[in-house]
């Protein structure tokens, strides 16, 4: 009975460690297409397909950098 005690204690952080890196993963896609396709359209809007893609990829890196709060506060001194 000891036994099957310790195992669910021991899955519920497991379950818990997914949950939260679905929410991460989740998260961090959201932001890095949101950021993209915003650059992307205002591009387009005011610089045609150049523009787009310019600012679309400006978007992508701005996306990244938000999506992760640590790597931001490791690129600025």
């Amino acid at each position: 009975m000891e036994k099957g005690r310790s195992m669910g204690m021991q899955e519920k952080p497991a379950v818990m460690r997914r949950v939260v890196s679905l929410i991460k993963i989740t998260w961090t896609v959201c932001i890095v297409l949101a950021a993209t396709a915003v650059g992307a359209f205002i591009g387009w809007e005011n610089h045609g397909l150049a523009g787009a893609v310019a600012l679309g990829f400006a978007g992508l890196v701005v996306g990244v950098l938000l999506s992760s709060p640590s790597l931001l506060l490791h690129v600025i001194p």
